[in-house]
């Protein structure tokens, strides 16, 4: 795992109180644009609207009416600063409003945006504000047609709407945050399982290497002792005797190189005399799977199966093993099919299937872990590996291996 997934485990509460999207960017993007345009459009709109009242009005003079229109430009212009200091550009407009009604459509997308980009506590002390200052503006500045009780409830029920939405949004956009990192941190619990299940596999791939490695290593260190203390053999012992070994080196190799970047597990004692499956005995592990109770059908069209390399035919025996486990557990009663062909120069195919039980059972849960093993051992191999389910509702799985030409 890097340090940016182990990230992504970390609780939520530890991260930044505020969201990612609270956080002043240096460029704002094409959503950004639009919505700073559709905000100050709607400051702008009201700003005229109240300027057009106070107009129509009549005993506003035109030095106030000047100055109204000067303040309420500024005001909406600070809308485009909204994003960078919400609090105290609601602070400052909620004061001018007092004064300058051509600024309460600016003190409400301020309003708004404070909501949407600041914690409860801060939009709660600038909202209480706001309200409280909502009786001054029509004190100071009544509205001939408009009464003081109306203006007071018109102006309460914007201020709380504005802080209402925008809570509402910023709830909204929590909620996405936390889902994705959720996703995200399900994403990583799954990836550090994959390369656990991965590792497990590859120890156990190594151990298995490890013992045929040890055996070709034995039967070469046989024959030579036997040429060191029979140095007078017949001329054709001691020819066959040298190709033994020269064999064994060479698939000693082999084994070596496949080795190779593949740790051994730490603990492991006394396995070295285990036998290691191969092609050759894949029907004593059908034998043994119909014994225990299963229907088990091969088709196995390869002509000398022990021929085949030692480190395919293992993988194709633990590739037919594990797909039998899983049928046994997951599709019980079913006939299994196991396929094998192929020969030298084309490489191996193993292919097991089965159909869609059809009898009820008691369902085993699984994680998964052993096909992921299997993809990687196959991987291991120099081949690959597929699996998924059928339209029938059967399970397939199919593996690819190589076996150079002789």
């Amino acid at each position: 795992m890097t340090r940016t997934e182990y990230r992504w485990l970390l609780p939520s509460a530890m991260a930044d109180p505020e969201l990612p999207a609270d956080r002043a960017r240096r460029r704002r993007t094409v959503r950004d644009w639009v919505v700073d345009i559709l905000a100050f459009l709607i400051a702008a709109g009201i700003a005229l609207i109240a300027l057009t009242t106070i107009d129509a009005e009549g005993s506003t003079s035109d030095t106030v009416l000047v100055a109204d229109s000067v303040v309420g430009a500024a005001a909406c212009c600070a809308v485009w600063i909204r994003r960078r200091w919400p609090v105290q550009l609601a602070a400052a407009l909620t004061a001018l409003s007092v004064l300058e009604p051509v600024a309460g459509g600016a003190q409400l997308v301020a309003l708004f945006t404070l909501a949407v980009h600041r914690p409860f506590k801060p939009v709660a002390i600038v909202g209480a504000v706001a309200l409280a200052a909502v009786p001054l503006q029509p004190w100071l500045r009544p509205d001939p047609e408009t009464g003081f009780l109306a203006s007071v409830v018109f102006g309460v029920l914007l201020i709380l709407l504005a802080l209402s939405w925008g809570m509402g949004v910023r709830s909204r956009r929590r909620l996405v945050v936390t889902l994705r990192e959720r996703a995200r941190r399900a994403e990583a619990e799954a990836e550090l399982r994959a390369e656990q299940a991965q590792r497990l596999a590859r120890e156990a791939i190594a151990r298995e290497m490890h013992d045929v490695l040890a055996h070709r290593l034995t039967l070469l260190s046989v024959h030579a002792g036997a040429l060191e203390f029979r140095p007078d053999a017949p001329t054709a012992e001691i020819a066959r005797a040298a190709g033994v070994i020269r064999d064994s080196a060479h698939e000693a190799l082999q084994d070596l190189r496949e080795i190779i970047g593949v740790l051994r597990g730490p603990g492991d004692s006394g396995e070295g005399e285990r036998p290691q499956p191969t092609l050759a005995t894949l029907d004593g592990l059908i034998d043994e799977s119909r014994g225990a109770g299963m229907k088990v059908t091969v088709h196995q069209r390869v002509a000398a199966p022990e021929d085949a390399p030692a480190a395919t035919g293992r993988t194709v025996y633990r590739i037919a093993q594990e797909c039998l486990t899983n049928a046994r557990k997951h599709a019980p009663g079913t006939e299994v099919t196991v396929t094998v062909t192929g020969g030298p120069g084309v490489g191996l195919t193993v292919e097991v299937a089965n159909p869609a039980p059809t009898e009820p059972f008691e369902r085993v849960p699984g994680s998964g872990q052993g096909l992921i093993g299997l993809t990687e051992r196959a991987t291991l191999a120099g081949g690959s590996l597929e699996y998924g389910p059928t339209a029938d509702g059967g399970f397939t799985v199919r593996a690819r291996l190589p076996w150079p030409a002789g």
